[in-house]
Order: C-alpha cells, then structure tokens, then sequence
C-alpha cells in the first residue's frame, strides 16, 4: 500500500471515530459548555471540518473559489485558528448544518487526495502551515489534529455524564 492510500485511511479512521462520539451523543449537548470559555461540540465539530478543509484541500491543491460551497469563509472565519467559542447558539449553524458541512469536506478532501500521486505530495504546502512544509505534511497532519479534537469531544462527553465508548 503506498504512503497516500496509508494516509487516507488514516484520515477515514480518525473521522469513523469522531462520528461514533457524534452519534452518541445527544444534539441537545452540542452547545453545552461545562465552564464558561470552554468549547462546545458544535465548535470542535466545525473547528474539525475547517482543518480538514485547510490541511487536505488548500493545502495541497490550493484554495479555489468555488470552496465556499464546502465551506464559507465566514464558517472558516468562525472556526478556524484562533477563532474564540461563544456561549451565543445563534451564532453557529445548526447541529444538522454542522454534521453537513462536516461530511461535504470530508467526501472533497478524500476525492481530491484520491487524485495526487506521491510526487505531488513532496511539493511544498500551498498554504502557510507552522506545522506542515510540504503538502505530505499537512495531509498526515489531518487524522492527528482530528483525533486532538475527538479527545476533547470525548471529555466533553464524559463532563456530561456519558460513559466512554467502547
């Protein structure tokens, strides 16, 4: 198997894993927040789709207009680096809008990865990343950052009283 479909499905496993904490946890919980500054489900779950976004998309193809479609750049804005949870629910897209733009990333992101060679991935990151020089960089960044933030789904999970998953 070679170094891109490892990376694949490394990215398709870290997201099987975030969709069984998602599916087990009750949509009333996504914008709870256990202390007041701490982040919410909704906001990790749209923080995941906008790094996937940045690290497999603009990364190694560049940005493209047409990525609003995916993701807008106010969503980008919303969740991306930096970006600052609020305890206001209307400011956020609903919990059905959010599993959708999680899932339209991810089907893009895994379709276009399906279309570069190893060559392409030892170029140098279309992007500015701190953590990725080369676009290789930034797609096997991808799975490690989304499991970062299913472990924080995972304590949120838990401050609410859910068991852990098995």
């Amino acid at each position: 198997m070679s170094g891109l479909q490892t990376s694949i499905d490394r990215i398709r496993r870290a997201r099987g894993y975030t969709l069984g904490l998602l599916e087990a946890t009750p949509e009333s919980e996504w914008f709870l927040q256990p202390v007041a500054g701490v982040t919410h489900i909704a906001w990790q779950v749209g923080h995941i789709a906008t790094a996937e976004y940045g690290l497999t998309l603009a990364a190694t193809r560049g940005p493209r207009d047409t990525d609003a479609e995916l993701i807008s750049p106010e969503l980008r804005k919303l969740f991306g680096r930096g970006s600052t949870v609020s305890e206001q629910e209307d400011r956020y897209p609903t919990v059905a809008e959010l599993r959708a733009m999680l899932d339209r990333v991810h089907r893009a992101a895994l379709a276009e990865l399906a279309t570069m060679s190893e060559a392409d991935l030892e170029a140098p990151s279309l992007i500015q990343l701190a953590i990725a020089k080369t676009r290789r960089d930034a797609m096997e960044f991808c799975p490690e950052h989304e499991m970062l933030h299913a472990g924080q789904i995972g304590l949120l999970r838990r401050l609410f009283g859910h068991k852990p998953l098995r």
